[in-house]
């Protein structure tokens, strides 16, 4: 891959506007899995501004008592670790269970790494060959909703940690499925876990996020990244968002409520998601690219897939205030005559 060839993202509201015109204001952007409601942060204090960020404990203990895991280093966006990781091994050969984020592939195959996508159930005989070093796993998955349980990951990677290897687990959608979550087996040789402050907090652009892993390893990281590499006021937002579990409750209680709603919507449609999550919702669909389009005509901005035998749309959530437009604006994409669903 080259850089003509870098993934894209959901979020990318710019690039719908320049293909289908309107305004920003116009759209309803569902294409990211980043919550629509936002942790409300209070104005930042001046001094957080000028001062550079502070390496007190407050942060590290909040998430500490998040997540329920001592072994973390605070992370510029999990996306820090994803393209760092690739860096910290010689080649080898890398397999992630795909469809899923694509960062991963992409990462690992630009530091010369061989690069391998594989479904779940591939997994046990590439384990027995030995036909891997390192396994990536998205947990719950982007976009298919697919989890996977803690006892199959641990099974995993008890076999690649034998012969040197790392289980990689990207967590980033684990906030309201922590039933799954590898945390508490964090510090296991071989084992390291992802996590992100932007997906259920919505606050995406702070840019935080954690990695979980042995001493050893947290510590080459550290170094690798420097000082000051997480700005104050991330740090100081981090602290709070993760301390509030009052709203984190609310936050629960609406995400799912949404996840309900959305499937209603979409199987009503004709579009019934195969998996689903409160932040994201796969509908496969073999016409993808068409109804992507035509949902743009109509000022939805959903994610497409369309990649080898992976066709589909991700939906992320819609508010409330955005729920009647939505549904009419969808009938009116599903209705085109060219359309065959």
């Amino acid at each position: 891959m080259d850089a003509v060839n870098q993934p894209q993202h959901g979020g990318d509201l710019q690039r719908a506007v320049a293909a289908f015109g309107g305004d920003l204001a116009d759209w309803i952007d569902c294409s990211s899995g980043i919550a629509p409601w936002a942790y409300p942060l209070p104005a930042v204090p001046e001094h957080i501004w000028q001062r550079l960020p502070d390496q007190d404990q407050a942060l590290q203990l909040a998430a500490q008592k998040y997540y329920g895991c001592d072994h973390l280093l605070t992370l510029a966006g999990s996306q820090v670790g994803i393209a760092l990781l690739p860096k910290l091994r010689p080649a080898c050969h890398v397999a992630i269970i795909s469809p899923t984020y694509a960062e991963h592939h992409w990462q690992w195959q630009q530091a010369g790494h061989e690069v391998s996508a594989i479904s779940s159930e591939q997994v046990d005989e590439y384990l027995e060959s030995s036909a891997i070093d390192v396994l990536i796993v998205v947990n719950p998955n982007n976009p298919s909703g697919q989890q996977i349980s803690a006892a199959t990951l641990l099974d995993w990677h008890e076999k690649l940690a034998q012969q040197g290897g790392w289980l990689i687990v990207d967590e980033a959608f684990a906030d309201c499925a922590p039933a799954a979550s590898l945390l508490p087996q964090a510090g296991k040789t071989g084992l390291i876990i992802l996590r992100s402050i932007g997906k259920f907090f919505g606050l995406a652009g702070i840019r935080l996020g954690f990695i979980a892993c042995e001493k050893r390893l947290l510590e080459e990281i550290n170094r690798a990244l420097g000082p000051w590499h997480i700005s104050g006021p991330a740090l100081w937002a981090g602290q709070i968002a993760l301390s509030d579990k009052t709203w984190q409750a609310a936050q629960q209680q609406r995400l799912l409520a949404n996840q309900e709603w959305m499937i209603d919507t979409l199987s009503k449609a004709g579009l019934a998601p195969s998996g689903s999550l409160p932040l994201l919702h796969w509908c496969p669909t073999p016409d993808a690219k068409a109804l992507h389009h035509q949902l743009a005509k109509q000022k939805i901005w959903c994610r497409l897939f369309d990649q080898n035998n992976h066709q589909g749309l991700r939906f992320g959530p819609v508010t409330e205030h955005q729920q009647v437009l939505f549904k009419t604006r969808l009938m009116a994409a599903l209705s085109n005559p060219t359309m065959v669903l």
